[in-house]
């Protein structure tokens, strides 16, 4: 093929977490695709470590779960205040501080995953290219730009220095914090800003391990004239972060690590990283037809919550079904316009909540202390999502709750059962992801959406809830009333009650939360 001829609907630009997640996604929905990234693998110094049940429910819908280890159901990672590893231990903190732990392992038919950044990019890179994902590595974006027609970037293989063009439908932009994209669109950031600039030291230290058998994997260092955090990705290598105030020496920074392991034990200095932490959201997360993903959209602190890598993955869930649905003409492109909606208010409750806590808290000053604080579940797994497209989200819920407190209002989760369909027992939310589902157990809403282009499961016959989770107390609809579901398992509209199943009105309905075209 010429390379000027190059077309692609979807363009990804920046290969690592978020946008190899986009990639995978994309491709498991069948989007033809392209994804840039002008490195040729994975950062040497991992960066994200923990994914929370939800991401890991978005990796079992693609197919990839089982290739990911994950902790034991209701685990928790366990963390202190210390000396150092091998010194004093203080106290165990909490790890969501002032809320108690909630993990249960009813939730979710997934836990949650601690592994390393630069073990799972590798997983996500080969299923997106066993799904036909084209992904070009290496390749760097010299400009892009866009017009009402089509986005084009101009590019160019750093290997060989050949430059070519590709035009795309639409654009993902999840180059980073730094994002030379969002800065050319002129899209402002708003948040706590940048605070520190920290320091990170990977190394491998087998003796270290041995400390590991308390069962705390997180170390909150604490003495006079340091501080630091000290963890592991439970694969033999450790790291520690400190605030740096002026360029350390390759000395300095072993004589660190040796004074966070409290003990003279052999190491091995992997590498080294700088970076800003800070907390910054991005004003809009589109402009025409480049969307931004992940940190470019919002540069969020580590935090327990991982809010930062799980909240990058769910904007690109969130997208990759809204672009199927576009790219093959069944939805009208203002659909996408939901975008910016639904997930720049998750991103601004997880910032307000990051430093709304003792973590950052100190470094911000009283600005959030007025602030709710939600819990680990609330915030993974009960964050409300509000648009146009999600008809009877009200303004008067909460932003979040557990899921317990949840029962199928519009813009929630659909819940987690394990219910039987076809004579298997399978989660509620495996049945929930290819298309737009209405959910009953009134037959005559079946009837009702014969002839529209939407999946009908009828409780106590396609599906059998327990008798302990029955469909219509889950789902609050009551014995005649029905749900609909949309791809990403956002439940989108709940009939009023006693509505009369009518095929008019799911019409009119499906207008509204789909857009479809034509």
């Amino acid at each position: 093929m010429n390379p000027a001829s190059i077309h692609t609907p979807v363009l990804i630009i920046g290969g690592s977490l978020v946008g190899l997640s986009a990639s995978l996604f994309l491709a498991w929905r069948g989007v033809p695709h392209i994804l840039v990234e002008k490195h040729h693998g994975s950062a040497a110094h991992p960066r994200a470590t923990g994914f929370t049940e939800h991401t890991l429910e978005f990796f079992r819908t693609a197919g990839i779960a089982e290739r990911i280890p994950q902790v034991p159901p209701g685990a928790t990672v366990r963390r202190a205040r210390v000396e150092s590893l091998a010194g004093q231990h203080y106290e165990e903190l909490p790890w969501t501080p002032g809320q108690p732990e909630e993990r249960d392992g009813k939730a979710s038919p997934m836990a949650g995953a601690a592994i390393a950044q630069d073990l799972l990019e590798p997983i996500l890179r080969e299923a997106a290219r066993a799904r036909g994902a084209d992904l070009r590595t290496g390749v760097e974006l010299l400009s892009v730009q866009q017009d009402a027609q089509r986005v084009t970037a101009q590019l160019r293989q750093r290997d060989t220095g050949a430059c070519y063009a590709v035009t795309a439908d639409y654009l993902i932009a999840a180059d980073g914090a730094a994002s030379p994209i969002r800065e050319q669109l002129g899209i402002a950031r708003q948040g706590a800003g940048a605070l520190r600039v920290l320091r990170s030291v990977l190394f491998r230290c087998a003796e270290a391990d041995a400390f590991l058998e308390r069962g705390i994997r997180q170390f909150d260092i604490d003495q006079p004239g340091f501080k630091g955090f000290l963890g592991t990705y439970s694969d033999g290598r450790w790291f520690l972060m400190f605030e740096e105030q002026s360029e350390s020496t390759d000395a300095q920074l072993r004589a660190l690590v040796r004074q966070a392991l409290g003990k003279d034990m052999a190491f091995e200095l992997i590498t080294t990283g700088r970076w800003e932490l800070a907390g910054l959201i991005a004003d809009r997360f589109s402009e025409g037809r480049i969307f931004l993903a992940g940190d470019s959209a919002h540069q969020l602190p580590p935090t327990r919550g991982g809010y930062g890598a799980n909240t990058g993955i769910d904007d690109v869930y969130n997208l990759a079904w809204k672009l199927q649905r576009v790219v093959r003409q069944q939805s009208r492109p203002a659909l996408l316009d939901t975008y910016t909606d639904e997930r720049r208010p998750v991103a601004w409750l997880r910032h307000q909540q990051t430093f709304a806590r003792p973590d950052y808290a100190k470094w911000v000053g009283d600005g959030y202390q007025n602030e709710p604080l939600y819990g680990n579940l609330a915030m993974e797994l009960g964050q409300l999502t509000r648009s146009s497209a999600i008809l009877g989200a009200d303004a008067a819920l909460p932003p979040a709750a557990h899921p317990r407190d949840w029962a199928g209002q519009p813009g929630t989760r659909a819940p987690h059962v394990w219910v039987r369909h076809r004579g298997n027992s399978v989660s509620s939310i495996d049945l929930l992801t290819e298309d737009f589902v209405l959910l009953t157990a009134d037959p005559r809403w079946s009837a009702a959406a014969a002839h529209l282009s939407l999946k009908t499961l009828l409780a106590g016959a396609d599906v059998v809830f327990p008798a302990d989770q029955a469909f219509v107390d889950t789902f609050g609809t009551g014995d005649d009333g029905a749900v609909i579901v949309r791809p990403d398992g956002i439940i989108a509209w709940r009939s009023a009650p006693a509505a009369i199943p009518d095929a008019m009105l799911l019409r009119a309905v499906m207008e509204k939360i789909a857009l479809p075209h034509g």
